[in-house]
């Protein structure tokens, strides 16, 4: 077993499954959806992307590709949760909350296709 390959897939995964969780919920109401939920996505998403820079094969440059348009998601996410609480009057409305989940489930979408591209390389490895 290669330890190496075991985190990378660990990170991916848990990035996938902590995206999912901080998704589910009513898409508009802020207390189905917390910050440090958020917080964590984006760190663990970090993490993979840093972790899929090693990789110099096809499949590795369409890994960092999805991992680099989930960071964009949830940067934007956290962005504009963040603008919305700190420099509106407004606050976190929930038109603001809905956009904030809408964007973290472009994420999810994006850590789904590395789920799958990881799945599909690993049954493509001979023996």
């Amino acid at each position: 077993m290669n330890p190496e390959k075991v985190v990378f897939g660990f990170f991916i995964v848990l990035a996938l499954t902590l995206n999912f969780g901080f998704f589910v919920g009513e898409l508009d109401n802020p207390n189905h959806h917390h910050a440090w939920e958020l917080f964590a996505v984006v760190v663990v998403n970090m993490v993979a992307t840093v972790l899929k820079f090693g990789d110099r094969s096809q499949i590795g440059a369409v890994l960092l590709s999805t991992s680099l348009v989930a960071m964009l998601q949830l940067l934007a996410a956290t962005l504009l949760w963040t603008f919305s609480v700190y420099a509106t009057d407004a606050g976190l409305t929930p038109s603001v909350m809905a956009s904030v989940v809408s964007l973290s489930g472009g994420a999810m979408i994006a850590n789904v296709v590395s789920v799958v591209l990881l799945v599909i390389e690993t049954v493509m490895v001979r023996r």
